[in-house]
């Protein structure tokens, strides 16, 4: 249950226009703080633009992830190149599964595995 004091009763958030809070006027009066946009560029060639606030240029972080396909994106490739990282594609779970474990070891759980199994059924172990 809310209070219904609560002070975020009525406003969006990232809300600019017409959705002040109660303590501040509605005519546009209220204190912005300055905002920057900063548009990163993906290998691909997809740009994002975002806005942040007014920081100094060190404290914007110069890789984003790309909205379109999921990639790094950059500011400005010659000033924040990116290594390039081994593709090593999707894993399936049994391929995780085969590197903690040997077949012998996978062999050893399954056979335990079917020994209580067989053990809760009444069934003769085999």
């Amino acid at each position: 249950m809310l209070h219904s004091a609560s002070g975020f009763r009525g406003i969006r958030v990232g809300a600019t226009e017409g959705a002040a809070p109660r303590h501040e006027p509605l005519d546009g009066a209220a204190v912005r703080s300055p905002r920057i946009r900063v548009t990163y560029q993906c290998a691909k060639g997809h740009e994002t633009p975002l806005v942040f606030a007014q920081l100094p240029d060190e404290q914007i972080p110069g890789v984003w992830d790309c909205r379109r396909c999921g990639g790094t994106a950059t500011r400005d490739e010659a000033q924040f190149a990116l290594e390039e990282a081994p593709v090593e594609g999707f894993k399936s779970h049994l391929e995780y599964v085969k590197e903690r474990r040997s077949s012998q070891d996978a062999e050893d759980v399954l056979a335990g595995a079917l020994e209580r199994l067989r053990s809760r059924r009444g069934a003769p172990p085999a």
